[in-house]
């Protein structure tokens, strides 16, 4: 529909989309406002991979249209904590749970959404809230992760800041004297 305006807020900005009202959610936060931690998985809604939360529910965005979220308050990974100092982000990385990560954001959200609702969850209520699929299996770390997160937010624990994941570039290729063959 051409000339069609959609408006709601998205990470606390106000945003108008003048986009068909039948975008997904997922193409307008990814393609039209560059926020690409939300992931395409599957695109039936089954992954979770693009879960956001979307007045205080984590959903599928992939399975809702831009029309649909008109007026609501939409939160992504980039909104939750842009510096990775939420409890659940400190968390995750303390318990080591990212593997390749494309999941991770996804989960994420979904479990933030709980922690809305729950701030002390079993976990009974853990399992039944993150239904997201990860290849990599992080699923044992993620409970114990998830609660912790959630004691850090009550301010019933604190979790120390890790280092950055990453490589320094002066480690990333030098020559280990002892691992390199002899020439002949």
């Amino acid at each position: 529909m051409a000339g069609a305006v959609t408006r709601f807020t998205v990470n606390n900005q106000p945003v108008e989309y003048r986009l068909d009202p039948a975008t997904p959610l997922l193409w307008a936060l990814r393609d039209a406002s560059n926020l690409t931690g939300t992931k395409f998985g599957c695109g039936t809604g089954h992954c979770g991979a693009c879960t956001v939360d979307i007045d205080g529910a984590a959903v599928r965005s992939c399975t809702v249209s831009i029309a649909q979220v008109e007026g609501s308050f939409v939160t992504t990974i980039e909104g939750l904590s842009r510096d990775r100092t939420h409890p659940l982000q400190l968390a995750f990385i303390a318990a080591n749970v990212p593997q390749c990560g494309f999941c991770i954001p996804g989960i994420i959200m979904a479990a933030a959404a709980l922690l809305k609702r729950n701030r002390d969850p079993d976990d009974d209520a853990i399992r039944a809230a993150i239904t997201n699929i990860c290849r990599c299996g992080v699923y044992p770390r993620l409970v114990d992760a998830i609660q912790q997160a959630a004691r850090a937010a009550r301010g019933d624990e604190t979790i120390p800041a890790g280092a950055r994941p990453g490589i320094d570039p002066a480690d990333a290729a030098r020559v280990v004297p002892a691992l390199v063959p002899p020439r002949d």
